[in-house]
Order: C-alpha cells, then structure tokens, then sequence
C-alpha cells in the first residue's frame, strides 16, 4: 500500500548486529576444558598452530590403531587419551574446533571432554582388538608437543574410514608422525602373511580371513616331476630372492596352470600358499574377480605377496571371442601385471579348465605369464596312488589292484577321491537297514521268520557297466574295508 512503510535493510542489519553483540557479551567467560589443556600442553595458541590430516579405508582401523600404539611405546614418548563429545554426531570432531573459543552462536560450544569410544575389530586369528573410534591424544615426544585426534564414522557411511588430525609446532612436524604411523602400518599390518580376499559391500571394501587346510606334499600326486617343476618358479624363487635382487633379477612372475576339472590345481595352489608362510596370499575366485585393482594394490602393499586367480578364463577370454565392452577386467588384469616395478615381489598363480580360449596377450606373454605347466588327468602311478592317500582311515581290499587302476583309467583324482568317499556313508547307511531287519520274536519267546540275516553290503560309485570301473562293495566285519570286485 502507500503509506506502508518501505522495509529498512540497513536498520535491520543494525539491530541484527546488536543482537549478536549483546549475546556474545553474555556468552560464559570461562574457558573450555579442551582449549585450556591444549594451552598448557603447547605453551602455546593452539588457535594459531597447523594442522594435518589423513584419511584411511575402513579396513585399515585396526593398523590405524596399532600404529598409534607403536608411536607411543617408543622410549620418550607418553600420551594422555581423553574422549570428545560433540554436539552434532552426525560430523566428526575437527582439532580446529575443538581447541577455538567458545562462541554463543548455534551453542557452538558444546563440544567437550568425555569418554573415549572404542570399535571391536575382529582379527584374523580370532582375536578382537578394541580400537579407538573417537579419542583426542595429547602426545608428548622428547622436546615436541602433539595432538593426535582419531575419528571413526559410527555408521561408516559411504565407505568412510578412521581419520587422523595431527596438530604440531609446524606442518613438517606433523607430516613427519603421519608418515612414521603409515611405514608401521605397512610393516607391521594385520593382513600381513594371511590369506585374505577382498568383497565389495555397500559400505566399501571389506578384507576377509581365510584358513584353508594344511596340506602336505605327498597329498599332491601329480606325474614325475610336475610338481617339482611347479615348486622351481615359486617356492624356490622366494627362497632366492636375495640372490636374484643382486644379479639384478626381477622378483614378479606368473605361473600358469591348467589342465582338466579336478586334476589338482587348485590344491596345488593350497599346498604352495601353506608352504610360503611368509607371503601375504590375495584369493581371487567368483565375484571377487572384479577386485583384481584393489587386491593387486593391497599385494604391492603387504608383498611378498601372492595372487591366486581360479578360473582366470572367465575374465580373460580372448578379445576376438569377446562381446563390445566385456573385457575390461582383462584390460585391468593386464594393467596390473604389467604395472609392477621389476623389485616388486609378487607372484601372480592362475588356474584354468579351458587354456586354449585364454588372451594370447595374458597367457603368451613372458613378463605376464613366465611358465605356463599342464596338471594332466593321473596316470597309472599316479591313480595307484590316489587310493592309498584318500582310502587312509579304511581297510582297503583291493584284489586286483592293476585291474582296478586299469579300470580307473582317465578319470580325474576328484574322482577316485569322491569314489572313496562316499563308502563309509554307503556302508552305515547298510548297518542301519540290517538292524531294521532282525527277527522278529513271538509272544511265547520263541522266534518267528527267524530266517539267518544276510551279509550286509551296498554297492558305491558308479554302477558297473555304466562305468567300467566295476562295483566297490563294504563288507560287513569290525573295520570298515573296501572289496573291489575283478
């Protein structure tokens, strides 16, 4: 309208000013507790020092943690660990916060001294470790003043990890302890010498411990001098190391075997994981596959390491057998086995089923692939053999052994070792239908159909003439024993 007085901006911000100076004169005098140890702690404004930050994967809270514990324990250093709580959880602590004065805006400063938190992390020999989610260090190192603060996300949102601020006298300071934290968490990490596989959640990634069976060297039964072979390019390289590095020989390799379903590839590569303790062994199988940057970075990280790719042949088809935009796991294979420096000592072992379909470029390639060594179906020796490792536990009557491993001819060994096992649960499952048919007895005491029980047995396998092989059969008697029939 008219005469409506016309808005007066300069007024309002005037008075708006007044408003915050009258609350700001009635905001508490009293200094913050976290500002006033912060004073004496520095001698100093910690208003006015610098601070350095840094930021982990969430896997890496539990190195993150040891490491702190590493820096304190050396001889001149102590820390006092206080908690913080802040106003808003929702956003982490920050040390520029936590150390300025209190303001009478937004209560701004509410954040204070409290308990300090702690995340349980379960390890990979079963221990839990209790790190610190959130806790303020007041670090005090021969004649240099520190403050440490580490934050975890409580709902790790977006893949976020632990965070450390390092405030110091200056930046070099405090560049200087978060390059000390980050070579002991490489050398001393949690993942270290285990085998690990990696898993894409929502929350990022995740590092999985594995524990895989003990196996030994006379359960690889493989043809003369395959193995021997097997354990040149990898056991005895590692063994060499040193060595090599002084002839100015490169320490990465690839091995490649193959060879049809169930001939022993795989266990091979158990057998050589248990016997290079001293490797970290990243496992690639399935899904994971798609992992093979991350995984190849956390093998540079923790090597000697090695990278086990089962069924590498669903990720490295030849191109020109590929559809448009199918091989970009390959390019990323490729990338990494070509990116490691000559000094990196990692060895990368691939299986396959089907090696005539493998990218010439991957398979054919020395640098990518140094040995390519076939794992065949077992041969006579090989087969005789199999029945002595997977029939230990059983009384074997075999009455025609060279029959019977005539017989088995070109069969894999998870063959024969599914053919030894499915007897003993054959034969108790014939134990029980035996007791189902004892004689009955009459009311008088007497017996009725007091026909003689007959000889339990059960045939196991593969029925004869559908294999060959002729029929297994468990005889009844105190021990469990194998017939085979000529």
């Amino acid at each position: 309208m008219a005469d409506e007085k016309k808005f007066d901006v300069r007024g309002f911000g005037a008075s708006f000013k007044g408003f915050l100076d009258q609350m700001a004169q009635q905001a508490p005098t009293e200094e913050p507790e976290l500002l006033r140890r912060a004073r004496e702690h520095f001698g100093a404004d910690p208003a006015a020092l610098p601070v350095v930050t840094e930021q982990f994967e969430r896997h890496e809270h539990p190195n993150v943690h040891l490491a702190i514990e590493a820096y304190l324990a050396i001889e001149g250093r102590s820390a006092e660990l206080v908690g913080v709580s802040a106003a808003h959880e929702m956003f982490a602590a920050k040390l520029a916060q936590l150390f300025r004065p209190p303001s009478a805006m937004m209560g701004a400063a509410a954040t204070t001294v409290g308990p300090v938190e702690y995340n349980n992390v379960t390890l990979g020999d079963g221990r839990v470790l209790a790190c610190v989610s959130s806790g303020l260090y007041f670090v005090r190192a021969a004649d240099r003043r520190l403050a440490v603060l580490v934050t975890a996300p409580r709902e790790r949102p977006f893949g976020s990890g632990p965070t450390v601020q390092v405030m110091a006298a200056d930046r070099a300071q405090a560049e200087a302890v978060l390059a000390e934290l980050r070579n002991t968490m490489r050398k001393q990490s949690v993942y270290r010498g285990k085998i690990l596989s990696l898993e894409a959640t929502r929350d990022g990634m995740e590092v999985k411990f594995h524990h895989l069976p003990q196996i030994e060297r006379d359960q690889i039964i493989l043809p003369e001098g395959i193995l021997d072979r097997i354990e040149r390019q990898t056991v005895r390289f590692s063994e060499l190391k040193v060595e090599l590095q002084r002839m100015g020989r490169h320490l990465k390799r690839g091995v490649l075997l193959y060879g049809p379903p169930g001939t022993g590839k795989t266990l091979t590569a158990m057998y050589l994981a248990a016997r290079m303790r001293e490797r970290t062994i990243l496992l690639l199988t399935g899904r994971t596959l798609g992992l093979i940057e991350q995984s190849c970075a956390m093998a540079r990280l923790l090597q000697p390491a090695t990278v086990i790719l089962e069924d590498v042949d669903l990720v490295a088809e030849e191109r020109t057998r590929q559809n448009m935009g199918c091989n970009a796991v390959l390019f990323e294979l490729l990338n990494q086995m070509d990116g490691l420096a000559d000094d990196a000592d990692i060895l990368f072992m691939l299986t396959t089923n089907r090696p005539d379909i493998l990218e010439p470029a991957l398979a054919s390639r020395p640098g990518r692939i140094d040995q390519a060594i076939e794992v065949p179906v077992p041969d006579a020796a090989c087969r005789s053999r199999l029945f002595d490792l997977y029939g230990r536990g059983l009384s074997l009557e075999l009455g025609d052994r060279d029959r019977l491993v005539s017989r088995t001819q070109g069969v894999s060994a998870a063959f024969i070792r599914e053919l030894m096992r499915r007897g003993p649960g054959r034969r108790q499952g014939e134990r029980q239908a035996h007791r189902r048919r004892a004689p009955r007895v009459d009311r008088r005491g007497g017996r009725a159909d007091a026909q003689p029980a007959r000889r339990a047995c059960a045939v196991v396998g593969i029925e004869s003439g559908t294999s060959g092989l002729g029929p297994f059969r468990i005889v009844s008697g105190g021990a469990s024993s194998f017939a085979a029939a000529a």
